[in-house]
């Protein structure tokens, strides 16, 4: 071990006491890591939350045409034929004005095969009230936000107007809304998703869109360990002109764009606190480049050259960064192990628990550690902790012995 790495840990660490100065610096440390990791990963987490549920309700690739697709057998078995393929169902979803009970809501009407919707999304295990099996071409199932607009009952008759009644009036002609009876309530659990969608059978949608046999595009099911974007381009190669296929990732580009805007935003902005830190650590080192004066000359007058004086508080500064990045990982992930239990008795002292369910759509706090979130923070806190001691370090390097000897 060099000499210098032997004295900053004695420096920092002296035999039968822990200095008061180093604790100040690693608790800062780790408290920045804290924050960050601790935030990332519950960031994380709704981010994984919700790319899992539109991969279970519509599954990991779309195949969309410019228009409508027409001949739907022979397309869809093209998809199914493809490498990588599990299953595939058609769909229409298009916007539509919903009426009940006086009240209005325009989300979005998804039409489902019934005999294949399962085998791509797994739409039962988020029915809240009633089954998949109960729709038929005059029922729907309503998602909970849409059913809370509508003041909407199991059993209940609604009203739905689709665009197509505009360009029947244009054409003079009548067209009435179609009556659908509610036969159960979904709950997705994601504001974004449950807020915007309704479902019917693939056949009633067709016919408030006038599509006939058309479909708007079909929702497909990857194998096990395939790739949804080497399953897209290999559809790509055997779809008709006027399809294409792309991955969740492509349909959902706008929307996980902001979510990893929002992210990088907040581990920016978090990484302020251990800036801030990485000054304490600085001023620390300062302190003892001011208490420790005649030490340094006496290491010069021994032949120690200005650079390993500097060495010794940049491995000073290191080490800080090390133990501090250390004590803030081990409290990061022992909040996240307990982060349920605190944000259920919060809201239970403040009476808030239907609020987070109403307002943020969860009850349990959602956590997902990336490694890459995890190796960023590693070295982001580190390096900045290391590069805290350079100044120290300088100082340090500039004393001459024979003047540092003589300081009081």
């Amino acid at each position: 071990m060099p000499w210098y790495f032997y004295l900053a840990l004695k420096q920092l660490f002296p035999t039968g006491r822990f200095p008061f100065f180093t604790a100040i610096s690693i608790t800062g440390v780790a408290l920045g890591v804290w924050v960050l990791v601790v935030v990332t990963s519950v960031m994380g987490g709704f981010g994984y939350e919700l790319r899992r549920m539109i991969v279970q309700t519509e599954g990991e690739v779309q195949v969309k045409g410019g228009g409508v697709i027409e001949n739907v057998p022979a397309v869809l078995a093209a998809v199914k034929a493809a490498p990588g393929v599990a299953a595939a169902t058609p769909y229409v979803a298009g916007p539509v004005m919903v009426l009940g009970s006086g009240r209005p809501a325009f989300p979005i009407f998804r039409g489902v095969d019934l005999d294949t919707v399962e085998q791509v999304a797994s739409l039962q295990r988020f029915i809240r009230i009633g089954r998949l099996e109960d729709l038929d071409d005059d029922a729907i199932i309503l998602s909970s936000e849409v059913a809370s607009q509508l003041g909407a009952r199991l059993d209940h008759v609604i009203e739905i107007y689709s665009p197509l009644l505009i360009e029947k009036l244009k054409a003079d002609e009548v067209f009435l809304p179609r009556q659908f009876r509610v036969v159960g309530f979904f709950e997705i659990g994601h504001q974004h998703l449950d807020s915007s969608t309704i479902y019917g059978t693939l056949r009633a949608a067709q016919e408030l869109y006038g599509l006939g046999r058309g479909v708007h595009g079909l929702n497909v099911r990857i194998a096990a360990g395939q790739d949804e974007n080497v399953v897209a381009s290999q559809l790509n190669r055997v779809l008709p002109v006027g399809a294409v296929a792309m991955p969740w990732t492509q349909s959902w580009e706008s929307f996980l764009w902001v979510l990893n805007l929002e992210k990088t935003i907040n581990f920016f902005l978090l990484l302020f606190i251990v800036i801030i830190a990485a000054f304490s650590v600085m001023s620390s080192l300062l302190i003892s480049v001011v208490r420790k004066t005649r030490e340094i000359g006496l290491l010069g007058a021994l032949g120690a050259s200005a650079r390993e004086v500097a060495l010794c508080f940049c491995v000073q500064a290191f080490i800080i960064g090390v133990t501090g990045t250390a004590v803030g990982l081990a409290l990061a992930f022992g909040t996240l192990e307990i982060r349920n239990h605190i944000v259920h008795g919060i809201a239970s002292v403040l009476g808030r628990t239907d609020t987070l369910r109403q307002f943020y759509q969860f009850t349990d706090l959602p956590s997902h550690t990336l490694t890459s979130d995890l190796v960023m923070t590693i070295v982001a806190s580190v390096v900045i902790s290391t590069l805290a001691g350079l100044i120290p370090a300088w100082r340090a390097a500039k004393l001459k012995p024979v003047e540092a000897l003589r300081s009081e």
